[in-house]
């Protein structure tokens, strides 16, 4: 396959929430109680909602940035590549790097929208969740047809505001949510037992993709002293087999067998390796009865799950176990693990050092993120004008190249002057 015939659909990247999202989204009544963007004298950004705030650091907004300004500090839209934050400029920076879709997970109401949902008046909250998920669905997406897939989110602590939002958002077209991959690690419930039953009920009758998010199971390991930041970063994408552990010991695809999950930048690695594991297991330790609605876990994985990899060198090989038709592609902008604006080719590198065939390349780089998402790519842009080739003939004028903070500061205080 050539890198300009290629398809690509990115069923993991993240927005940073424009300033204006809540005052456009949050009816009048509410608007003096909701979410805030507040610019800081530093030049940071944060929101303040229910007496609390939340920043982006900087490691969520790399785009472009030299290496050696990446870090955990805080940063503001005026240090960062507008694409971050601008949807109109994301739709460039899309076609830039030949991406003819994206789904977006959100920043500042954090993993899962736990932040945006966790407050104390949770009626407020529920509230700004959905006027999230309107601004995902009514303008992110609305504003640009078939180029992203509407990402919501949910109030988490109350499921009977889940269920309605499930239902109001699936009736405005959206297919998927961000829901904590392990909601223990958050002050919320598990999978064990039937707290979450309303919810999975609903996503499954809904066909509303649940999509879990590394970041989430963080606060899971107990970190050793002096232990670098490295060991986070490198440590977090396995916490995706924990999230797939808990949902299939829970037996929760014996309660809801077409429930869909997809699990985002946690790679597809240790997919083989826990595969053989649990499908052992399920003979081995028979002792134990465990029941999860099938007869191994490998059946379940195939019919019910999607995992996402962003640079799979070694484990696309093993593709045959995990089954061609549940990986999916995904480019992770503006974060520090995208491959923007080079993702093509670093991406059918690793396909052809695997003997990828052409057409499980489709597979994994748009048809099944389309299927397991019930999206079109095609709706609204034709095949011939989807391709890598054709989009980044749109972009020609877009520079890609490398930019500093301070460069990006100089470049919006003129802007905004």
């Amino acid at each position: 396959m050539k890198i300009e015939d290629m398809i690509l659909v990115s069923i993991d990247d993240h927005i940073i929430e424009p300033a204006d999202l809540f005052d456009k989204h949050l009816p009048e009544k509410y608007r003096d109680r909701g979410p805030k963007f507040q610019r800081m004298p530093d030049g940071t950004d944060t929101w303040v909602f229910q007496g609390e705030v939340m920043g982006t650091v900087g490691l969520g907004a790399v785009a472009s940035w030299p290496r050696d300004e990446w870090s955990f500090e805080p940063v503001g839209h005026a240090e960062m590549r507008p694409g971050c934050y601008d949807h109109h400029q994301r739709v460039r920076d899309m076609n830039a790097n030949g991406v003819l879709a994206s789904l977006n997970f959100p920043t500042a109401a954090g993993f899962a929208g736990a932040w945006l949902a966790g407050k104390s008046d949770r009626a407020l909250s529920a509230v700004a969740v959905s006027a999230y998920n309107d601004w995902q669905i009514d303008e992110l997406a609305g504003d640009y047809p078939g180029r992203f897939i509407p990402m919501g989110i949910l109030p988490l602590w109350d499921t009977d505001a889940c269920v309605l939002e499930l239902e109001r958002i699936a009736a405005k077209g959206c297919t998927s949510v961000s829901f904590p991959e392990t909601p223990y690690a958050n002050a919320l419930p598990s999978f064990y037992g039937d707290h979450w039953d309303a919810v999975l009920e609903a996503a499954e009758r809904l066909q509303i993709v649940l999509s879990m998010h590394i970041g989430g199971a963080f606060n899971l390991l107990t970190r050793p002293e002096g232990a670098h930041m490295d060991q986070l970063i490198i440590l977090s994408a396995q916490l995706s087999g924990v999230a797939a552990t808990d949902l299939i010991t829970a037996g929760v695809f014996k309660k809801f067998p077409e429930l869909k999950i997809a699990l985002s930048e946690g790679g597809i690695g240790w997919v083989p390796f826990l595969l053989d594991r649990m499908d052992k297991h399920m003979w081995n330790q028979s002792w134990t009865h465990l029941d999860i609605g099938a007869e191994d876990a490998t059946t379940i994985w195939k019919k019910n799950f999607l995992g996402c990899f962003i640079t799979e060198p070694s484990n696309l090989r093993l593709i045959d176990r995990m089954g061609e038709d549940t990986v999916a592609w995904e480019c992770d902008y503006p974060h520090s693990d995208s491959t923007w604006p080079e993702s093509p080719e670093l991406l059918l590198k690793e396909l052809n050092a695997a003997k990828i065939a052409d057409d499980v390349i489709n597979k994994i780089t748009w048809e099944n993120a389309c299927r397991f998402y019930r999206f079109d790519p095609f709706k609204h842009t034709p095949k011939e004008q989807a391709t890598v080739g054709a989009l980044r003939a749109l972009a020609e004028d877009v520079d890609t190249g490398t930019t500093t903070k301070a460069q990006y500061r100089e470049r919006y205080a003129a802007a905004h002057h």
